[in-house]
Parts: C-alpha cells; structure tokens; sequence
C-alpha cells in the first residue's frame, strides 16, 4: 500500500524560504514522474516542480531560479526548496508520483499517487 506524507509547510514573510518534504512509503516505482502541485484559494491548481527518475525536472515559469525539486532515492523521499518565497505562492502543496508509466506529460488526476498536502501561506 502506498502512502504519500507531506511536511515542511509553514507561515513565513515574503523572501523567506521553506522546505517541503515528502515520503513515499511503499512506493517502489523504479521508472516514474513525481512532483509538488500548488492549490491556491480556489479550483485553480498547477504543478509548480516535476521530476522524472532520470532527474531530468521541470518547473512552471514563475518559480524558476527560485524553487528546486530534488529527491533522495534511498530514502525514497521528495523535496521541494522554495526560496524568495512571494505571497502569490500561498497555497497546499501536496505532492504525487506515477502509478502507471513514467510520462510527466497528463492531467494532475491521472498520476495515481498523491497526498494530502502540506499549507504554505507567505504573508506580505
């Protein structure tokens, strides 16, 4: 059974930084894309990080040069470093994994794996 656990959310001021982790227990996936999703106030969702088991990662323009995804393999664990934290990044951010393929390239619902997400709220 897979289970997805965020941490590392907070509240901080605008310029700050947070580290958000996530541990995919039971996750044993050796080809797949994972990444961060942002939910913002409303149905709006998008995923700001993905990175595929290759490392090869991907970022929404607005957080280039300012958040990096990494993860650490064994142990089986997603990162996302956001610095110059601006409010516009408010939001949940939860992160998910492939179930079936490894194409970063489908819709948020299709990805199979996620979770419940962690609050990040960045004051002005």
């Amino acid at each position: 059974q897979v289970h997805l656990a965020e941490s590392g959310g907070g509240s901080v001021p605008s310029g700050g930084s947070l580290r958000l982790s996530c541990a995919l227990v039971g996750y044993t996936n050796s080809d797949y894309c994972m990444g961060w999703v942002r939910q913002a106030p409303g149905p709006k969702r998008e995923a700001v990080a993905l990175i595929t088991a290759d490392g090869i990662t991907t970022y929404i323009d607005s957080v280039k040069g300012r958040f990096t995804i990494s993860q650490d393999v064994d142990k089986n664990t997603l990162y996302l470093q956001m610095n110059s934290l601006k409010p516009e990044d408010t939001g949940l951010y939860y992160c998910l994994a492939t179930k079936y393929g490894a194409t970063c390239r489908r819709g948020l619902d299709d990805f199979g794996y996620r979770g419940q997400g962690t609050q990040v709220t960045v004051s002005s």
